[in-house]
């Protein structure tokens, strides 16, 4: 629940690709196509956008097949309004729902930037070295 003192709204949903792209980049993350971004938003399970005077200045989804297996993705906020906890309510929000849809057992992973796996091991995320190794590879 939102409090009337809070300058901060939480809103179900992705942002437009346009959107993404900003909060993604200004955010220190890397870019991704305008293309890639219009073909993958829509097949988000879940996300949340968090607003400032209406404008949107942060984000996170979640993407899997919606049984087996989850992905916590492209949690960020602008600088400009990083240490007030909003990367922990969008993790809050994204666990919650995770906890509320997804069956019981649901393997949920997230790639960790720098020490945003501090943050992650609240919400608890653990590392999975030795038993497997996170890798990766651009198309």
């Amino acid at each position: 629940m939102q409090s009337s003192n809070d300058p901060y709204e939480m809103r179900t949903g992705v942002p437009d690709v346009a959107t993404f792209r900003h909060l993604r980049t200004a955010s220190g993350m890397s870019d991704r196509p305008a293309e890639a971004v219009a073909a993958g938003l829509p097949n988000s399970w879940f996300g949340v956008t968090v607003h400032h005077d209406g404008e949107p200045v942060g984000m996170g989804r979640i993407v899997g097949d919606g049984g087996v297996v989850f992905q916590i993705a492209d949690v960020c906020v602008l600088p400009a309004h990083q240490g007030r906890g909003l990367g922990g309510r969008i993790m809050a929000r994204l666990t919650a729902e995770l906890e509320e849809r997804a069956p019981k057992g649901a393997y949920v992973s997230l790639i960790a930037d720098g020490e945003a796996h501090r943050l992650y091991a609240r919400y608890g995320f653990v590392g999975t070295a030795p038993a497997s190794v996170g890798m990766h590879r651009r198309v």
